[in-house]
């Protein structure tokens, strides 16, 4: 059966399995780093048969929810996903829909008003001499092209801090892995640069922005940031991947100008 064109078939059994694994875990008060229960465990616990709690736990995993340990003393190890699974769907979708490139733009805008309406509830007074006085450096210094720029980020940045909702950094931070991706590499850094505001101790943030200012050419701010995100003690994995790019960098475009090309598209805003 479907409504407009949508298919309205129930959620596939393993899906029901995965949220009734992460319901739990929560409810238990997990934490990311602690192994959940093993499988034999799980398989009386959910009633359900081998390959469906695998299939569920193989979801899980993709969406950076759980790593799968091996060995004896293995298992699912619950995890702190970051928003870099969310921004591949989100790229996903876009090219699946040919969507432009303006979608991005159009989103931010329409979120910015949110954002800044939690952030005029909640803001503190520090918060609110910090934000005057970027409003008096660009006042001041609209002919300094790179000082107002700053003053501008700044004042971006003490809003979305100020709103005091850790989702709009998943969003944010998503939206500018999105950017990336497309390309968009300038943009990309803008927005990665509030997820960080917003999330300063996520090492994925911290990394994705490491990449993003290495492919706008920014290589020295590219090292101080994944230098900062090792510190952050991210997973070993992760840990290996940001020592490679300390210490080779990122590799190079297969096509350099193509990659260019696209950084100089506006970005709209």
């Amino acid at each position: 059966m479907t409504i407009n064109g949508t298919s309205t078939r129930p959620p596939k059994a393993a899906l029901l399995v995965a949220q009734r694994i992460v319901q739990d875990a929560l409810r238990e008060g997990r934490k990311p780093g602690d192994l959940l229960a093993p499988e034999r465990t799980m398989l009386e616990k959910y009633q359900t048969g081998r390959g469906t709690l695998r299939e569920a736990l193989r979801l899980l995993e993709f969406q950076g929810v759980i790593t799968l340990k091996p060995g004896p003393r293995g298992g699912p190890v619950l995890m702190d996903p970051d928003a870099s699974h969310l921004a591949s769907n989100l790229v996903l979708l876009m090219q699946l829909k040919a969507a432009p490139f303006r979608n991005i733009v159009e989103v931010r805008t329409a979120m910015e008003p949110m954002i800044s309406s939690l952030a005029a509830e909640r803001m503190d007074d520090d918060a609110l001499t910090d934000l005057e006085a970027t409003i008096i450096q660009m006042r001041e210094e609209i002919e300094d092209q790179h000082s107002f720029l700053d003053a501008n980020k700044r004042f971006h940045d003490i809003i979305a801090w100020s709103s005091g909702n850790a989702l709009f950094g998943y969003i944010i931070d998503s939206l500018g892995w999105a950017y990336y991706r497309l390309g968009q590499y300038d943009e990309a850094a803008k927005h990665l640069e509030r997820a960080v505001e917003l999330k300063p101790e996520d090492p994925t943030i911290n990394d994705h922005l490491g990449d993003a200012y290495w492919k706008i050419g920014r290589t020295l701010e590219a090292q101080f940031q994944w230098s900062h995100a090792r510190d952050l003690k991210p997973e070993p994995e992760e840990v290996a991947k940001i020592e490679q790019k300390l210490k080779e960098g990122l590799p190079e475009e297969t096509s350099s100008s193509a990659a260019a090309d696209k950084t100089k598209k506006p970005n709209g805003g």
